[in-house]
This record gives structure tokens, sequence and C-alpha cells, in this order.
């Protein structure tokens, strides 16, 4: 026993570059966190990966190695979850990003939703589940305002619910300020009416429209674990989430998808991600456009 401990405690100490290392051990208690708490799947090698990512947050909370930081993680699971969830994974957005789930939206579904919901209180309601920083609920809620004004639908209860587990990612998206160059993909004149130019100390930025702030409700979730919503929901973008889910998470996932979708809701993924083999809930209509079959 005490020959594996020192082994352990050899294989976590810093290497001559000062580099600290994640030993086999805390690799293995890292692993079986994140995967039951995120779903995460880490196989032995994303070690290196884990470590060098995790390496930021043992220098933002002064700990010494990797073993304190498996001891904060099980004396308080939920408060280092999203830092955690969020060094190891890769937050990669834009706005308008596959843009022909944009096109999709704007010229058959909202036009098709709204056909049925002409009446002020009449409900509407987008889920940008995994919203990172932000991009993809703004953008969507520039197609759906947009789309509420040309029918005439303004009275309509019209809501996206944008949810992340990332602390920092929330932030940003609750901000909803970006750099300038992050806003390639919107058009010049989408940018003239929905974004607000910096000037002073936020000179470089753009803040997004109120009446998209209106539209937004930013909250904290983590998939895995119980929903306060309920639904219905006309459409669920899931985009580029799943990829980090094995087989079993991504059924469980896809199952509780499909019981917030009414017959006919939508399901958006990521340009990698398929229900082929996984959910029979849903028919494929388009380009990772998924319809719940009646």
């Amino acid at each position: 026993m005490a020959v594996a401990a020192a082994a352990i405690k050899r294989d976590a100490a810093p290497a001559g570059d000062g580099t600290i290392l994640l030993g086999a051990a805390e690799f293995r208690f890292l692993r079986d966190f994140v995967y039951a708490h995120c779903g995460i799947a880490l196989g032995e090698h994303k070690r290196q990966l884990v470590q060098g990512r995790l390496a930021r947050r043992l220098r933002a909370l002064g700990l010494p190695d990797y073993a304190a930081y498996c001891a904060l993680l099980r004396s308080d699971p939920n408060g280092e979850l999203g830092e955690l969830a969020s060094a190891i994974s890769t937050n990669v957005t834009a706005f308008f990003r596959e843009p022909h789930h944009y096109e999709l939206l704007e010229r058959e579904l909202l036009p098709q939703w709204l056909a049925h919901k002409r009446r002020d209180g009449d409900r509407l309601r987008i889920w940008s589940a995994g919203c990172s920083s932000g991009e993809e609920p703004y953008a969507l809620a520039m197609v759906l305002a947009e789309a509420l004004e040309k029918h005439g639908a303004t009275g309509v209860d019209a809501k996206i619910l944008a949810t992340d587990l990332s602390p920092q990612a929330l932030e940003t998206a609750r901000n909803g300020v970006y750099p300038l160059d992050k806003l390639d993909g919107i058009s010049e004149e989408r940018r003239r009416r929905w974004l607000l130019r910096g000037a002073g100390e936020y000179e470089g930025y753009a803040c997004v429209h109120s009446r998209l702030r209106e539209l937004v409700t930013v909250q904290p979730l983590n998939l895995l674990h119980d929903w306060p919503m309920r639904g219905p929901f006309d459409a669920i973008f899931c985009r580029n989430v799943v990829i980090y889910f094995d087989q079993p998470t991504k059924q469980r996932l896809f199952s509780r998808y499909a019981a917030l979708l009414p017959a006919g809701g939508h399901l958006f993924l990521g340009h990698s991600e398929s229900l082929h083999g996984i959910n029979d809930d849903f028919e494929l209509i388009g380009r990772t456009v998924y319809r719940k079959r009646a």
C-alpha cells in the first residue's frame, strides 16, 4: 500500500520544467467525477489534455497539485463543477453558425408556427441548450424578433431559454457584449439594427439590443440533473454538445428532449451529430434537423 501511494505521489510530482503532473489516481477520480456529474466521457488518451486544461484552475485557486483539486471536488462537488466542465470542454460558438438552421427557421418554421399563434399571449418557446457565451440564442432572437414583426405577431408570448453549465460563458451571455471581430456571421443590416457599438472603455465591442435581451432568458443548467422547465418547446437547439457524451447518456438526453417537444416539434443538432441508432422519436427532415414523430 505504501509503495503504491509513493508511486502515485511520484506520478503527480512536478516535472523538471515545473509542470504539475496529473497522476493516474487523480485522473481516474476526475474521469469518474466528470462522467457522473456532466456526462462527459474521458478516455485515457485525454489525460494530458485534462492536465493542461486544469493547470489554470490550480493556479487560479492557489492549489499545489491535482490531489488538492480532487479533494476540493469531494468536499463541494457543485461549487467547482461549472468551472471544471468549462475547462475540459471546447466552447466553440459564433453568431449564425451553421446558417442553414437559421434559414429554415426564418423561411419555413416560424411562419408555420406563427400562423397558429396569432393571439396575444399565445406561447412560442425555443431552448438553446448548451448556449455557451450567448451567440446562438441572440442570433435566434434576431430571427424571432424579425418574424414576430413581419407576421404581425408582436403580442405572442415568445421566449428563448438559454442554458449552460459554464459560469464564465453564462456571464458573457447575460452581459451580451462581444468584440467586433466576433460579429462576422451577422449581416450589415442586422448589425445596424440589433447591435449598439461601444465607445470609450467599450471601444471595439458591441452590445446586443434591449429587444433581444427581452426575448432571451439566461439560466445555469446541468443537462444531467433535474430540469425545472416543463415545456412544451417548439424547438430545441442542442448543437455540438453531445459530442462529449457516450451512447447511453445520449439516449437518456434525447428521450428527455422528446418529452419536452410536442408532435411536430423540432430538434437541431450540430454538424457532426446524429440521432441514427440512438433515438426513434424523431425523423430527419434536413441537415441535422429532426422533427418529433406523431
